[in-house]
């Protein structure tokens, strides 16, 4: 089981492309994302949909249009990335909300997943866009 799946690996490399060019204020057309980031054109179009509708990005129309960030990179987390395109990720099911397992009180596993669980989420929402484009002690300047 891959925690990041596929579709997501692709989406955040298209919206890394995007945060290349914030401080540009250049947009990137879905064709040239897709072209530059290996990801086939009519998913590139789906992902940048699905960020689109969640806010992280904005579409200008016409001839010189495309696809621009809506918020500064060190304001998205890698977290709030990855849930928009595949919801959240559990390290095992029993994580789930809406799961009840009958061991759950009992269970030697449970606490190890629920702090691993813990990190994971920890990790993703300590790490901004930012961070996959410029280095540490720039950051502040996007």
């Amino acid at each position: 089981m891959d925690l990041i799946r596929r579709n997501t690996d692709y989406a955040l490399r298209l919206v890394v492309a995007l945060a290349t060019q914030y401080n540009t204020g250049k947009v990137l057309s879905s064709r040239t994302l897709s072209q530059q980031n290996n990801v086939p054109y009519p998913l590139a179009c789906k992902l940048l949909q699905k960020y689109q509708q969640a806010g992280i990005i904005k579409s200008t129309m016409g001839p010189k249009g495309g696809f621009g960030l809506v918020r500064r990179p060190l304001e998205i987390t890698f977290l709030e990335l990855i849930e928009i395109i595949q919801g959240p990720i559990r390290a095992n099911r029993c994580l789930l909300g809406t799961f009840v397992c009958p061991m759950q009180e009992r269970c030697p596993l449970h606490p190890k997943l629920a702090d691993l669980q813990e990190e994971i989420e920890r990790h993703l929402r300590n790490t901004t866009l930012a961070e996959m484009i410029v280095p540490q002690n720039n950051i502040s300047d996007i």
